[in-house]
C-alpha cells in the first residue's frame, strides 16, 4: 500500500510540473496555448497560431506583439514559459 501511495503522490507531482514547463508557441496548438498562456484565450491563442502559419516561426518574444490582441503585458506575464526553439 505505502508503494501504491508513493506512486499516486509522485504521479500528481509529475503532473502539475508538466503545466509549468514552458510552451514552445512555433510548435504549440491553438488549444495548448490557450490552456496554458495567462491572459489568452482560444480566439487569441489561434491568431498566435495563424501569425506563426502565415509568417513563420517566431524569432523572439517580441514578435507576439504583432498578433492582433497579444500586448506587451501579455508577454510579460508568460515571458518565464514561452519558448521558441
Amino acid at each position: 500500500m505505502k508503494k501504491f501511495s508513493f506512486l499516486v503522490t509522485f504521479l500528481s507531482c509529475l503532473v502539475f510540473s508538466v503545466s509549468a514547463w514552458a510552451i514552445n508557441i512555433n510548435t504549440a496548438s491553438a488549444e495548448l496555448l490557450a490552456k496554458e498562456l495567462s491572459g489568452v484565450g482560444l480566439v487569441k491563442a489561434e491568431a498566435i497560431v495563424s501569425f506563426r502559419e502565415t509568417n513563420g516561426p517566431y524569432k523572439s518574444l517580441a514578435d507576439l506583439m504583432a498578433v492582433k490582441g497579444i500586448g506587451a503585458n501579455t508577454v510579460e506575464k508568460n515571458s518565464e514559459i514561452i519558448q521558441l526553439k
